[in-house]
């Protein structure tokens, strides 16, 4: 019997590990050309454009200022907390934040409070 094919002797053997979709983040990507293609749902993009999918997270505050992980902060508005009867006073700084995707985008721990979680636009950089 016949091949009806024939490996080029180039061919190790090893696979290459193609990234998966950034859109429906499935598996099976297939490349044709510069493109890789996603047979799930249909996206196509390239390489570089994968590369990007891991940006960062961009939140501002009240004045318009970039936040960074780990940013000191002050609240600018007399915020209620909620399921307490306490308020969080305005001027209270708050020391390394985490930014997070979410309504409430800033996630940080306030001496006297706790752990909480505050929306970017009630609070300044310092």
């Amino acid at each position: 019997m016949t091949a009806l094919y024939s490996v080029p002797s180039s061919f190790s053997g090893a696979v290459m590990s193609l990234p998966a979709c950034p859109v429906c983040h499935a598996d099976y990507t297939w490349q044709d050309a510069e493109n890789l293609n996603c047979p799930s749902c249909g996206h196509i993009w390239t390489q570089a454009e994968g590369d990007d999918s891991g940006q960062d997270l961009i939140v501002r505050d009240a004045n318009g200022n970039l936040l960074a992980d780990g940013d000191s902060v002050t609240v600018v508005k007399d915020l209620k907390v909620k399921g307490s009867s306490s308020v969080l006073k305005i001027g209270t700084r708050v020391k390394s934040i985490r930014l997070v995707e979410g309504d409430h985008n800033i996630d940080c721990k306030i001496d006297g409070f706790g752990p909480m979680k505050l929306k970017s636009e009630f609070v300044k950089k310092n």
